[in-house]
């Protein structure tokens, strides 16, 4: 199984995710890049999906479908979504659906053989603003992901990677991971590590002892971690 990454409207990121034979298209903002990437490898995609339900990762989908109604690709609402479904495709592989709420309430990742499509939930050095107000779901949604094996790619659904840096090293700038993690980033693809997220994303760092000095010198609930990452996600 592989994975292609698709940028759309400057900052937007997309996919297709295929086998040999098959593919599912995720967040499909840009229906003729990916539809003519399928057919020129003979690629059928068979679903189109959704990381989250906001307008910017779902205008595609209708155009998307039409483009591949003589195959019949089914649309798979990412609201109807199971935690642990497996989207299969041909030979027996898959995606794994992880119901993962925080970002919206209707947030999903889905997990592949040695990487993960995030959408808006982590961001490659961010994470997703909290829309739904529960960040108390936002933080169990990132231990899941958190607890993935070091070397999982991450694909996110913008890059916002520049940015976030920026803000990275004005919480932490004695951080040196962050300029190792600047001089890999690529806009083609735009991916990273799980362990890379762990040592730079402030959001991810709320069990750092130089984050827990932070929230303390601020005065901020800092007893568990869901309290640090509500913490962080308050004050930065």
């Amino acid at each position: 199984m592989d994975i292609e990454q698709f940028r759309y409207a400057d900052d937007n990121l997309g996919y297709l995710v295929y086998t040999a034979k098959q593919g599912i298209a995720i967040d499909a903002g840009n229906p003729e890049a990916i539809s003519g990437f399928a057919r020129d490898r003979g690629i059928e995609i068979k679903y189109v999906t959704n990381t989250h339900s906001h307008q910017d990762h779902t205008f595609g989908n209708r155009m998307l479908l039409k483009k591949t109604r003589a195959a019949g690709a089914l649309f798979l609402d990412c609201r109807s979504l199971d935690q642990g479904q497996v989207i299969e495709l041909d030979g027996g592989q898959g995606l794994e659906v992880m119901l993962t709420p925080g970002h919206t309430a209707d947030s999903v990742c889905f997990k592949g053989p040695g990487f993960v499509v995030t959408g808006d939930t982590l961001f490659n050095a961010t994470v997703g603003n909290c829309f739904s107000g529960d960040l108390e779901g936002f933080y169990r949604s990132l231990k899941q992901l958190m607890a993935l094996p070091g070397e999982t790619l991450v694909y996110a659904g913008h890059d916002y990677v520049e940015e976030s840096l920026a803000v990275a090293e004005s919480i932490e700038p004695e951080n040196s991971d962050i300029q190792v993690y600047r001089d890999t980033y690529s806009r083609e693809p735009v991916v990273s590590c799980m362990a890379d997220e762990l040592k730079v994303n402030p959001y991810l760092r709320f069990n750092a002892p130089s984050m827990i000095r932070r929230l303390e010198e601020r005065g901020m609930p800092r007893e568990t971690g869901s309290q640090r990452f509500a913490s962080l996600m308050e004050i930065y």
